[in-house]
């Protein structure tokens, strides 16, 4: 292991100020040239350049830092700043911009995916993780790159999970020993990497030089390539907690497993394990029948845990066992999968859980962070959790005795008719609140902006096994909503401490699920990945016509959760869908303003009384969280395709960040307020979305279906 790791350590480069080098040359340094926020100004972007007509706010200049990937370690994404706020937020213009600028690498087989990171900012400076799962840090008032670690982790080829090369984040930790000094933490791959947030390079003292190989240590031996990590660790005192991510497409017998593992801070050395699924002698083994414990891997941990840090709990959102659409050979409950489990932080051992869903066969993973709140209920004081689901449920519990705030009932759903399969037939229902997104499927949901279509799609969803949710696949095909992203995916909600609201970003999107033999032919180079009698096949975008989505619009809500009442305060659609607008069949149709986005990013919530995020729109947006009402938004030439973060600099200046674009077109872009209204981006005209140069094309640009189709790039794991 150590010359494993000496050897990781050097084939890993720093760079001082300088960008990403890859397979590229490097990126011109920061200027003091200003962005105006016009989308030409945003194409030629630097790396870094400031807006110098940016003013500082009135009032309390006090820096407020972000410091954990959810704002605070209860994953609230909740900001007390109120600089930028209902009055002020249409001066928000582009203060500056940094460039990811990495690229396909054809010596590995390997292209970056979406840039999906929020950045964490201590100490006036932003660290945060790259597609490649670069760590880089930049000055948090100018944007200037300070410096740049790359683990090479494209080195290992294209990772298996859908989502391709992708990373959420990154965690802090002070290490007091040493006095104080910062420390951040990246899980890149199969490896735990520690650097020194002054500058840059791994710490020598922990793990082998900086690095401790993570797929040493597991239940059972793994192809360590088969074994990712998408969200960044949690912070327990000296303890570095952490779960990982499975490929949905591996499913063979011990594949890799969801161990949930902590690791000393100081040192790298395991501390303890929690087996999701459990072993022998261990509670809940009894819910694998037929010794299916033995041999079942993921139930795993991709979303990022919350902690609850005065109590040490530490609470995880725990995913569908394999494979995601066939259960025949593992009978049973079959728990931890898909339940909020619940941890003593410091040893790992079980204070309680809550199993969510039975016998998975829906890839409905628990995707979310879990929310730690405090809430007021028939007059009394609760701190609870709140554990939003893909299938489109928001359970509520104490979050120190497990009990469900309001019941949880077990209702009857539809069997399987798929040989093998026993589904399990009850499944819960939170009693409140109500359902986030619409659930299950009809012939009345049918595309229904023309009389015309609305026939032909009932004509194609006639063809398909169609049911409430939590109707299992078929052989045919489910048409099944919510889709395989939810519902809420890891964007997960926002917390509003003053109001009791929690906010949360949803999509309302089917998929088609067919299960049927996986093919195991020499034609197929993946064939070793699957040894499962029956896997999901064949496309999942539930369309007719060349790219019409089956079912009617939106396609994205942003909905305000009131968790005092349990009950919903407000939801609007949120996002739009240009490309859906430049359909053949539906030239001169009249469509909604708004046809909602579907993508998996959340928002966050500020003491301004706004929530702010793009949810995987290609705007960012500024809600009034008391109506719903849209107060501001600016088209932007890359998707927002991760959950905003916010903060005030040492200058006094609120600032709002959030990663736009992916592959090799990628951006971390900042807002602040202007001086003046010039430099603000036009206001919203509905159906004006799109890329620039679509509209400089006079609508040409993606075809039509790619800015709705959801592939897993823009999902989870």
């Amino acid at each position: 292991m150590l010359r494993l790791c000496t050897a990781l350590l050097v084939a890993a480069e720093v760079f001082v100020g300088a960008p990403f080098r890859g397979a590229r040359p490097a990126t011109v340094p920061a200027s003091a040239e200003g962005y105006g926020g016009s989308a030409e100004a945003l194409r030629e972007g630097g790396n870094a350049s400031l807006d110098t007509s940016l003013d500082a706010p009135a009032g309390d200049a006090r820096e407020r830092e972000w410091p954990v990937y959810g704002a605070d370690q209860g994953g609230t994404k909740y900001s007390p700043l109120a600089d930028i706020n209902r009055a002020n937020v249409s001066r928000l213009a582009v203060a500056w911009q940094w460039s990811v600028r990495e690229k396909a690498l054809a010596e590995f087989g390997t292209r970056p995916g979406n840039f999906q990171a929020t950045p964490i900012m201590l100490g006036g400076v932003l660290y945060f993780s790259t597609p490649y799962n670069r760590v880089v840090a930049l000055d948090a008032d100018s944007g200037a790159e300070l410096w740049s670690f790359d683990p090479k982790a494209y080195e290992d080829g294209q990772p298996p999970n859908g989502t391709g090369f992708v990373h959420r984040g990154v965690a802090a930790w002070r290490d007091r020993a040493n006095n104080n000094a910062l420390r951040i933490f990246i899980n890149s791959r199969y490896r735990l990497i520690c650097l020194d947030a002054a500058t840059g390079r791994p710490v020598d003292s922990f793990g082998a030089h900086g690095i401790v190989d993570l797929s040493k240590g597991l239940v059972w031996e793994i192809n360590k390539t088969h074994y990712t990590n998408t969200s960044p660790p949690v912070i327990y005192k000296d303890l570095v907690i952490l779960g990982n991510g499975v490929g949905d497409r591996l499913a063979y017998r011990n594949d890799p497993p969801g161990d949930v593992r902590a690791f000393d801070a100081h040192t790298g050395k395991q501390v303890w394990t929690f087996h999701t699924i459990p072993q022998p002698g261990e509670f809940g083994n009894d819910t694998w029948q037929q010794d299916s414990w033995s041999y079942t891997g993921h139930t795993n941990v991709w979303a990022p845990f919350t902690l609850d840090e005065a109590r040490g709990l530490v609470y995880l959102p725990v995913t569908t066992p394999s494979n995601d659409f066939y259960g025949g050979r593992r009978p049973g409950a079959n728990l931890f999968g898909e339940s909020l489990v619940c941890l003593d932080a410091a040893t790992g051992l079980r204070k309680w859980h809550y199993q969510l869903i039975h016998h998975g066969l829906w890839d409905y993973d628990n995707p979310s962070p879990p929310n730690l709140v405090t809430i007021t209920v028939d007059g009394r004081k609760v701190d609870a959790v709140v554990q939003l689901t893909k299938q489109g449920f928001a359970f509520v519990f104490d979050r120190v005795t497990g009990k469900p705030v309001w019941p949880i009932d077990e209702r009857p759903v539809p069997s399987s008719d798929v040989d093998g399969e026993h589904a399990w037939p009850t499944q819960p229902t939170p009693s409140r609140p109500p359902a986030i997104t619409d659930q299950g499927v009809t012939l009345d949901d049918a595309f229904d902006l023309t009389p015309e279509l609305k026939a032909a799609a009932q004509k194609e969803l006639a063809k398909y096994r169609l049911g409430p949710v939590f109707t299992p696949p078929t052989l045919r095909g489910t048409v099944q909503r919510p889709g395989i992203i939810g519902g809420a995916n890891w964007g997960g909600g926002a917390f509003d401490p003053q109001s009791g609201v929690l906010f949360v970003k949803t999509t309302n999107q089917a998929n088609l699920i067919r299960v049927g033999k996986p093919d195991r032919s020499s034609a197929n180079p993946r064939a070793s990945e699957v040894d499962a009698e029956l896997t999901r096949i064949g496309d999942t975008n539930a369309e007719f016509m060349d790219g019409l989505p089956l079912l009617k619009p939106p396609y994205g809500h942003l909905v305000a959760i009131d968790l005092q009442r349990g009950t919903i305060k407000w939801r609007v659609p949120f996002g739009d869908t240009p490309s859906l607008r430049r359909h053949p069949a539906l030239k001169g149709v009249a469509l909604p303003p708004a046809l909602g986005v579907a993508g998996a990013p959340g928002v966050i919530a500020t003491a301004g009384g706004l929530v702010i995020g793009g949810g995987g729109d290609l705007a960012l947006h500024a809600i009034d969280a008391a109506t719903g009402a849209q107060l501001w938004h600016t088209p932007l030439t890359r998707r927002v395709n991760a959950t905003p973060m916010t903060y005030r600099t040492a200058s006094g200046r609120q600032i709002i960040v959030a990663a736009t674009g992916g592959g090799e077109d990628a951006a971390l872009v900042a807002f602040a307020l202007a001086t003046t209204a010039s430099n603000v981006g036009p206001p919203f005209q509905g159906g004006q979305g799109g890329s620039a140069k679509a509209s400089r094309e006079g609508g040409k640009g993606r075809p039509h279906a790619d800015d709705r189709r959801i592939d897993s790039s823009r999902g989870g794991k």
